[in-house]
C-alpha cells in the first residue's frame, strides 16, 4: 500500500512501526459549534484510510481528540479562545456548549457510517500531560515567557517549516510582510507559539495551576501531548485537513521533535478543501451546509460520503446539489443491485470466465485502494462488476460470489451495502414488500400506497421504484 506523504511531497510505500500495528492520529473537531460538510470530508478520508488499512490486514489503533480549550479564533494564536466566545455569544456554559457540539459532531459521523476512533482524548483531561511536555521543552531551553504567555522558540527548531515545504527563514519573512495583527511584547520571531497561556481575570473556567502561572495550553501542544501519550513518541500516521499544514502541524512537529530527539510522524496525510458552488463556505455567503441539514432536506447521508468518494481526497471538491442528486441516484442503483443479488437463490456451477473477469475487477478495485486511496479509480472497477453482472442471468452461485465481492469493496468503501441486502430485511417487511409487487401488478395502488407507508413507520424502510427495479433503504429520521 502507498500513501502520498506531506513531508516527502511522494507517495510513499507503507511501512510502520511496530510491524501490522498501526498507530493512527486524526486532528478532531474544535467543539464551539456545528460540523460543515467540508469538515466531514476529512473525516470520511480518515475512516476510509482506516478501513483500507484493516482491509490489508493492520491492527489500527486509532485516536482522535476533541479540543475543548485553548483553540484561539486565529490559528496562530491571535484572538480569543473559540469556545470561550462562543458560550458568551450563546449565553450558555463552556461546559454546556462542549458536550452539545460534540454530541452534535459523533451524531453526524454515525449518520456517515463513520467508526469511532479506538481513543477519544478531550484536551482538558490530559492537561498534565501537555505540562510534562512544556517541561521537557523548557529543560531543553525552547521556550520563553513573553506577553500573554509562555512561547516556543521556532528558531531553535531544527528544520521549522518544512512540512509546509518552506523555512524559518522565509516563514518570518513572508509572515512579517502580511502581519496585520500586532504580537505580544518580547516575542523573538513571528512565528514562535504559545504552548502555554496565561489566564486572564474574566477567564475562570478551564485555567489550571502550573509552575508558569495559571493558565490553560496552547492548541499545538495539544495534540502532541495526546498522540504521544496513547500512540508514543513516533506515530505512524497523523491526518487533517491540508489547513493544518502551515501552522497547526508545522508547530505539532516543531515542539515535538524538539522535547523527544525522534521523528515525530512518519506519514503525514492531509485532505483538501471543500467549496459550495465554486465558493468559500461562510456562514456570510449562507452556505454552510451540515450532513444533519442534508437529511432534513431529504438526502441520504450515504450519498454524501458516496459524493465525496468520487473525488480523490487530495482534490479540491466542489459541492453542488447537482452533484449530490447525481451521486443518492448511484447510490440508490447500487442499493438495488445488492438487493437483486442477495435475493438470487439456488446453488450451480459458476461460469468459469464470468467469475473470472469479476475476480480481476475485485483485484483491480484494490489496486487502485492501494495506491494512495485512489477510490474514484476503484469506484470505477465496482460500476465496471454491476455492469458484468447486469448482462448475464447470475445462477445461485454467481450471485453469491458477485455479493461477496460488493461487500468486500463495501469494507473499504462504508457505504452500508450489508444492510440493502434481502437476508437484512425483517420476514414481514419481506412479505409486504412482497404484497406490494403483487398490489403494483395488479394495478392496486392504494394498497401498494398503504404498505409503502406501513413500511416506513414500522420498519423505518423507505421503497423506492427504479428503472433498475424497486430499491428499498434503511429511512434517516
Amino acid at each position: 500500500m502507498h500513501i502520498y506523504n506531506t513531508l516527502s511531497r511522494s507517495n510513499e510505500l507503507f511501512r510502520c512501526v511496530d510491524g501490522k500495528k498501526v498507530g493512527l492520529y486524526a486532528c478532531g473537531p474544535t467543539v464551539y459549534f456545528y460540523a460543515h460538510i467540508g469538515n466531514m470530508r476529512a473525516y470520511i478520508t480518515v475512516d476510509t484510510l482506516r478501513r483500507a488499512l484493516v482491509h490489508e490486514g493492520y491492527a489500527v489503533r486509532h485516536v482522535m481528540n476533541i479540543t475543548d480549550v485553548g483553540h484561539n479564533v486565529g490559528d496562530d494564536d491571535t484572538g480569543e479562545d473559540k469556545i470561550r466566545m462562543e458560550a458568551r455569544k450563546e449565553h450558555r456554559g463552556i461546559e454546556e456548549i462542549i458536550r452539545f457540539y460534540t454530541e452534535k459532531f459523533f451524531e453526524e459521523e454515525a449518520l456517515l457510517n463513520i467508526q469511532k476512533p479506538e481513543v477519544t482524548c478531550r484536551a482538558s483531561e490530559h492537561i498534565g500531560s501537555m505540562l510534562d511536555l512544556i517541561g521537557r521543552l523548557d529543560e531543553k531551553g525552547y521556550i520563553y515567557k513573553a506577553g500573554n504567555g509562555m512561547y516556543f522558540d521556532t528558531s531553535k527548531s531544527k528544520g521549522y517549516g518544512r512540512l509546509a515545504g518552506s523555512s524559518f527563514e522565509r516563514m518570518n519573512k513572508d509572515l512579517r510582510a502580511g502581519a496585520r495583527v500586532e504580537r505580544p511584547e518580547g516575542l523573538r520571531n513571528i512565528t514562535d507559539f504559545t504552548v502555554w497561556r496565561f489566564a486572564n481575570q474574566e477567564e475562570r473556567d478551564m485555567v489550571w495551576n502550573s509552575r508558569f502561572g495559571k493558565g490553560f495550553p496552547g492548541w499545538h501542544i495539544e495534540c502532541s501531548a495526546m498522540s504521544m501519550e496513547y500512540l508514543g513518541e513516533t506515530i505512524d500516521i497523523h491526518t487533517g485537513g491540508t489547513d493544518h499544514i502551515p501552522i497547526h502541524h508545522t508547530n505539532e512537529m516543531a515542539q515535538s521533535e524538539a522535547a523527544t530527539g525522534k521523528r515525530f510522524v512518519r506519514y503525514w496525510v492531509h485532505s483538501a478543501f471543500m467549496t459550495v458552488d465554486g465558493r468559500k463556505m461562510s456562514k456570510s455567503l449562507r452556505n454552510i451546509h451540515t450532513v444533519e441539514g442534508l437529511v432534513k432536506m431529504g438526502y441520504l447521508p450515504l450519498a454524501f460520503r458516496y459524493m465525496c468518494l468520487t473525488v480523490h481526497y487530495r482534490n479540491m471538491m466542489n459541492f453542488t446539489f447537482e452533484g449530490l442528486e447525481r451521486a443518492q441516484k448511484s447510490l440508490k442503483a447500487l442499493y438495488a443491485f445488492v438487493s437483486r443479488i442477495s435475493a438470487i437463490d439456488g446453488g450451480g456451477h459458476p461460469d468459469t470466465e464470468l467469475v473470472g473477469k469479476a475476480e480481476k475487477l475485485r483485484g483491480e478495485f484494490f489496486e487502485s485502494v492501494g495506491d494512495d486511496l485512489d477510490i474514484p479509480a476503484a469506484i470505477t472497477k465496482m460500476h465496471g462488476l454491476v455492469n458484468l453482472a447486469g448482462r448475464a442471468k447470475l445462477s445461485g452461485a454467481e450471485a453469491k460470489r458477485m455479493l461477496a465481492i460488493m461487500l468486500d469493496f463495501d469494507s473499504v468503501l462504508g457505504l452500508g451495502f450489508d444492510l440493502h441486502m434481502s437476508s437484512a430485511l425483517p420476514g414481514e417487511a419481506k412479505k409486504l414488500i412482497w404484497q406490494r409487487e403483487d398490489a403494483r401488478g395488479r394495478k392496486d395502488f392504494k394498497t401498494s400506497d398503504e404498505i409503502r407507508s406501513r413500511l416506513r413507520k414500522d420498519f423505518k424502510i423507505t421503497l423506492e421504484d427504479t428503472e433498475e427495479g424497486t430499491v428499498w433503504y434503511m429511512s434517516v429520521d
